[in-house]
Parts: C-alpha cells; sequence; structure tokens
C-alpha cells in the first residue's frame, strides 16, 4: 500500500516540477464527459413529449379505475353485510353487569 501510495505522490511531484506549462495542457485535456443534462440549482430537464402524455395518460387510467371500482364496488369499503342495529343489543351481549337493587 505505501508503494502505491509512493507512486502516486512521485507522479504528483514530476507533475509539479514540469512546469505551469504542462499543469495548464494536462487541465486543458482532461475528458469531458456530456452524457446526460447537468442542472445544479434549477429545475431539471423537461422529460420527453411522449413520456409526459404518457404518464398523464398512465394517471388518468388509474383515477378512474379507483373512482370506478369505489362507485361499483362501494362493499369493499363499507363491508358485504349490514350493520347490526345497536340499540337492539342486551346489557349481556355488551358486557354491562346487572343493577343491583338493594
Amino acid at each position: 500500500m505505501l508503494g502505491s501510495r509512493a507512486l502516486l505522490v512521485g507522479r504528483l511531484l514530476q507533475r509539479g516540477i514540469v512546469g505551469k506549462a504542462a499543469n495548464s495542457t494536462a487541465l486543458r485535456n482532461q475528458i469531458v464527459r456530456h452524457g446526460h443534462d447537468w442542472s445544479y440549482r434549477v429545475n431539471g430537464p423537461k422529460p420527453e413529449l411522449l413520456a409526459r402524455v404518457g404518464a398523464q395518460a398512465a394517471g388518468g387510467f388509474m383515477w378512474w379505475w379507483v373512482l370506478w371500482h369505489l362507485f361499483h364496488e362501494y362493499e369493499h369499503i363499507t363491508g358485504e353485510f349490514d350493520y347490526p342495529d345497536p340499540s337492539q343489543w342486551t346489557n349481556s351481549e355488551l358486557g354491562i353487569p346487572e343493577d343491583l337493587e338493594e
């Protein structure tokens, strides 16, 4: 590990010894990659028209599906059976002890 570090330091020193002209040339010869758009503190690039239209269509279909099934199959939310009338329940069914009269 020390050998690799020494080799790296040697290369850096060699570039520094050669002079300013070599350093500026080395900086000008750096590889510049233009593979994607770059954004810093600004909005990113706008997606393509096909992607935007596809996203709107998929979202519209999803909401249609959800609202259609909520309207036509509401039993998934409310339950399949009628709710019993609580006024018909007895005290023993509710777990209320009987009144003790003295």
